[in-house]
């Protein structure tokens, strides 16, 4: 919020100084990339194959948690009949075993962060080259983001979105 207070101080600034030393217009312009993410090709795909990861993920993890269901379950039923270093062993497999689910989610989270990101990342690099090439085409100083919740007003500004569309070939 600090950040976009001064970017916005810093903007009035260059706009006052601008309009004193030269008779530059300013052209500014939006664009909610929220919006044009939701829209663009190779979204669904990307979507599917990190669903598809997900599961597999999930389905790992549902394993470990029934192999340690029936060892819990195993060592629950014969817990009177085991000798005390039998009983330890055991103990210390269920504990081992935990352990091991719990560092498979944390990997788990990793992982799934690590694929959404490759995945999307070739999707935000081209939705950012289509937005850099619109605006050098139409000519804007500045392009906001919309779709960040940083800009509140923005009436004197144009949005760009169908252009970068245009430029993507999304109908």
């Amino acid at each position: 919020m600090k950040n976009v207070f001064v970017l916005f101080i810093s903007l009035l600034l260059f706009v006052n100084v601008q309009s004193l030393q030269a008779q530059v217009k300013l052209k500014l312009g939006h664009i909610n990339s929220t919006d044009l993410m939701e829209v663009m090709p190779g979204r669904d795909s990307a979507q599917k194959v990190l669903q598809e990861f997900a599961k597999s993920l999930d389905e790992q993890l549902t394993l470990m948690n029934n192999e340690f269901q029936t060892k819990y379950q195993d060592y629950m039923t014969n817990e009177a009949t085991f000798l005390e270093p039998i009983k330890q062993m055991k103990q210390k497999e269920l504990l081992d075993l935990q352990t091991r689910i719990d560092d498979f989610k944390a990997q788990a989270q990793d992982l799934l962060s690590q694929k959404e990101s490759e995945l999307v990342q070739p999707l935000i690099d081209k939705a950012k080259k289509a937005i850099d090439e619109v605006a050098v085409e139409k000519g804007y100083n500045y392009i906001f983001d919309t779709g960040t919740g940083a800009l509140i007003y923005y009436q004197d500004s144009d949005d760009i979105m169908p252009f970068v569309k245009a430029k993507l070939g999304i109908q």
